[in-house]
């Protein structure tokens, strides 16, 4: 398991251990004229009453573990690792964890105008989120991958995020039909257990038996709340973790491709250039370039 997963459930243990009620804390990565970055770490779980809040910024939060049910007054989601949560100034909101205990969120935010002089586009969002996506892949594991680097560039990759989150929010399709709660409840189970354990082969019919539905609606389920197949979920979130550390170590490509489930380097490096654009080796060899000519990750 990736270390930001298991630095969650280190807190999720220690919470239950002092008996204490769930709570989210922010912490602050960087900040600047009109944008913050901050790593929001919640240990909730189905046992903690729903909190309600407003958006008081410009939101884009990537979440990086766990899952938690994203609800506005337009739309409910379900949010899993590799989604992008979206929200805009004075849009009232609540998060729950009906489904499981726990989440971490890598969490990009803009006053207003600083978002629109970015962007060059209103500070609202039509979708509330954007799922697991080839697309916002490399995003995300440069945040990640920043989260241990001292020399991170956060406003560099804020501005990224920021203008590349506005061209995807645009080509994403607003689902009206969230899938049914009791289905929801099942599969999100198998979402976890995909992510703690996504080198593991676990078949559709497995996956299907364990939530107690039929394959064909346990796929469509599993699609529609993560917009991925489990297939292409557990992938991205190898994937993901190969990328941090391709970053953090000197590993060589075929063992971090072992380390990460593949059985062979060919297949990775099809699978990485696939997802991230570029080779292993490349992506590597741009991030250590970047980080030592920038500061950045």
């Amino acid at each position: 398991m990736a270390k930001i997963a298991v630095e969650l459930q280190q807190a999720i243990r220690e919470r239950m251990r002092n008996g204490h009620e769930g709570s989210a804390t922010a912490r602050t990565l960087a900040s600047g004229d009109g944008w913050r970055v901050a790593d929001v770490l919640c240990t909730s779980g189905p046992d903690d009453r729903p909190f309600e809040e407003r958006h008081a910024h410009v939101s884009m939060s990537m979440v990086v573990a766990g899952t938690f049910q994203y609800r506005t007054t337009k739309h409910a989601e379900l949010m899993t690792a590799g989604s992008i949560l979206l929200g805009h100034p004075d849009l009232p909101y609540e998060c729950s964890h009906a489904h499981g205990t726990g989440d971490r969120c890598i969490s990009f935010q803009f006053a207003p105008d600083a978002f629109e002089r970015i962007t060059g586009a209103r500070p609202q969002f039509r979708p509330q989120r954007l799922p697991p996506m080839r697309e916002s892949a490399p995003l995300i594991a440069r945040a990640c991958a920043a989260l241990d680097n001292a020399k991170a560039s956060w406003e560099e990759l804020a501005i990224d995020v920021a203008v590349r989150t506005v061209e995807l929010a645009n080509d994403v399709a607003l689902d009206t039909q969230p899938a049914p709660l009791n289905a929801a409840s099942r599969v999100t189970r198998a979402i976890r257990a995909l992510e703690r354990h996504p080198d593991l082969s676990l078949s559709l019919q497995l996956l299907a038996k364990d939530a107690g539905l039929s394959p064909y609606h346990f796929l469509r389920t599993f699609t529609r709340l993560t917009g991925a197949t489990p297939h292409q979920f557990a992938l991205r979130a190898r994937l993901r973790e190969a990328a941090l550390k391709l970053t953090a170590s000197r590993d060589r490509i075929i063992d971090v491709a072992l380390d990460c489930g593949f059985g062979d380097v060919s297949n990775f490096n099809r699978a990485f250039r696939g997802e991230f654009g570029v080779s292993p080796r490349n992506y590597r060899n741009e991030m250590l370039r970047s980080s030592s000519k920038h500061g950045n990750v």
